[in-house]
């Protein structure tokens, strides 16, 4: 593989990024939250707290102490998920076990989904994003019903948290259910071997700073620059049946003399934010590679397996790489930025999805359409590529007028990426 060797240099700068956000190396993870996303305020009691809507985008905030609550109105019919992305200051030292726990709860208090995201070994103030979930399952007897739950959201550690508020983003979607009954086993074999490596000479892309400002990328190489305590934000349309593949390469330091922690971090993030994979190593200044596990292709079933992993690659839809930089790489490294090299690779070919009984919140969210595949070019192939495979997938009533609209559109998008 090709790793893109950048310098490191002695003193931080300053950077303009997506979203509006001023980010100075070495001095936070410089968070872009959503456009317009409105402010709502967490709970300490279930029973005045306020209410959260499907498809909705919010802002809030996590003090270090306590539990706190927002309020869904579910139906009997949908899958909702909720993913919480929280973003502490760059003041105080985090600890590797240290972050947030999100639930989904009924109305008595019951659980319905837990989960948790840390810091990790790098001991790095970052972005994390944990995720919760209301699922109607063949049999289920709990979460089963329509009525009110709740969100809780709270520190994992707080008695070792920094004292200062962390702002918090929250999602909320729902998945309706499909139009006719299908498998509800998930797949036991699947194509695990390794990908081939992706080749090319890595093409730019500058990667966004947060969620609702991720950079569009399609299958191949493709080069960024990264600093200590960034978070890039990176995704791609991934259909039914497709796998996913991605690696991250960081280049070399100016002086190879040190060692960081855990130090480069690649995540992959489903359509609604919760964590599929993520995997890390340090760093000695020299060139070094982290990658992804083989993972499934995407299939609705996927949802009744016992492993994480793949019950997380349940739905079609925009799949987001996030590669941090560990904030510690500036003590003996240097402030950079570094070389950063992204390879993203996607199998198999796609196929129709479940058949939704109705749409879900956000609409579209669970699929990928032609504009999401002209947006996110692919390096090194020609301009019309995408617009076949859209004709492919889309069926041939309309593909003239389909490919023609596609070149303009693929044009358009390789242009704004150059």
């Amino acid at each position: 593989m090709t790793a893109v060797l950048a310098t490191a240099g002695a003193t931080a700068t300053a950077l303009a990024l997506p979203g509006g956000v001023a980010f100075a190396a070495g001095d936070g993870p410089g968070y872009a939250f959503a456009d317009g996303a409105p402010r709502i305020e967490g709970t300490n009691a279930a029973s005045d707290a306020a209410a959260l809507t499907a498809g909705a985008t919010y802002r809030s905030s996590l003090p270090r102490d306590g539990t706190l609550y927002y309020r869904l109105a579910l139906d009997a019919a949908s899958d909702a998920y909720v993913s919480v992305t929280a973003v502490p200051g760059s003041a105080g030292e985090v600890t590797a076990v240290d972050g947030i726990r999100v639930s989904v709860q009924d109305d008595e208090g019951g659980s319905c989904s837990s989960d948790s995201a840390t810091f990790g070994a790098a001991h790095s103030s970052r972005p994390v994003t944990a995720w919760g979930m209301r699922e109607i399952e063949p049999g289920g007897n709990r979460c089963q019903e329509p009525g009110t739950y709740y969100v809780t959201v709270e520190r994992a550690r707080p008695q070792d948290s920094p004292p200062e508020d962390w702002d918090l983003e929250l999602t909320v979607a729902t998945e309706p259910r499909p139009a006719r009954t299908g498998a509800t086993r998930a797949p036991e074999v699947w194509d695990s071997a390794s990908p081939e490596a992706v080749p090319g000479e890595p093409e730019p892309r500058t990667g966004g700073n947060g969620f609702a400002h991720a950079t569009p990328l399609g299958p191949g190489a493709w080069r960024d620059d990264i600093r200590p305590g960034q978070t890039l934000y990176y995704k791609v349309p991934v259909d039914w049946g497709r796998q996913i593949h991605a690696t991250a390469e960081l280049g070399g330091a100016r002086e190879a003399s040190g060692y960081a922690t855990g130090a480069l971090r690649l995540a992959l993030h489903n359509p609604v934010r919760g964590e599929v994979d993520d995997a890390a190593k340090g760093y000695t200044g020299r060139p070094v590679t982290v990658g992804l596990a083989t993972l499934p292709p995407v299939a609705y079933p996927n949802r009744y397996a016992t492993s994480g992993q793949v019950g997380a690659v349940r739905f079609a839809g925009d799949y987001y790489v996030v590669v941090h930089l560990a904030a510690q790489v500036a003590e003996d490294f240097g402030e950079g930025p570094f070389g950063l090299t992204l390879r993203v690779g996607l199998r198999g070919s796609a196929r129709s999805g479940p058949g939704y009984a109705g749409e879900s919140r956000p609409e579209g969210l669970f699929a990928v359409s032609a504009q999401d595949r002209a947006a996110a070019p692919e390096s090194g192939s020609p301009d019309d590529d995408l617009a076949m495979k859209a004709v492919a997938v889309g069926g041939i009533g309309t593909g003239s007028l389909l490919l023609a609209g596609l070149t303009v559109w693929t044009a358009a998008a390789r242009r704004r990426a150059r």
